[in-house]
């Protein structure tokens, strides 16, 4: 059996300077308080007889207390990353969202010990999972060319 994940890789956007029209975009990473305490944006298991969507809005307010109405998805990104917890497969599929609120308050569930937002390249780093740091990099790339 497969085991199946969905989630939401949340970013947000703010100016680099006043002069500036550059804009810097950050990903929100949660840590988790268990296990080998990874970073990883917020995902979790489908409940029966739920969509996978739902999933991914369920488990952001859950995990890190972001309501649907604080971020607005992307049209046009979604990604499936497939790989073994415990010699199983599992898969994770993610969509991108923008936060609309760049102070939003982040409300950690018991299952995460911290959170932090970074740039693509902090995040990559920290991310440590070559699946993951793909998958961002990947969404930096399509927020860069979907402005």
């Amino acid at each position: 059996m497969t085991l199946r994940a969905c989630g939401l890789i949340i970013f947000r956007r703010f100016n680099a300077g006043l002069a500036s029209k550059l804009q810097e975009i950050e990903f929100l990473l949660l840590q988790t308080s268990y296990g080998r305490h990874h970073w990883t944006p917020p995902k979790g298991h489908v409940d029966p007889g739920e969509d996978d969507l739902k999933t991914a809005f369920r488990e952001t307010e859950e995990e890190a207390g972001l309501k649907s109405k604080d971020f607005s998805v992307l049209d046009g990104y979604k990604k499936e990353i497939i790989y073994e917890v415990n010699n199983k497969p599992k898969t994770v599929i993610y969509w991108l969202a923008e936060l609309k609120d760049y102070n939003a308050e982040i409300k950690l569930s018991d299952e995460h010990q911290a959170f932090c937002w970074l740039n693509v390249d902090e995040a990559c780093k920290l991310a440590q999972y070559q699946e993951m740091q793909e998958a961002l990099t990947e969404a930096h790339q399509f927020i860069s060319t979907n402005k």
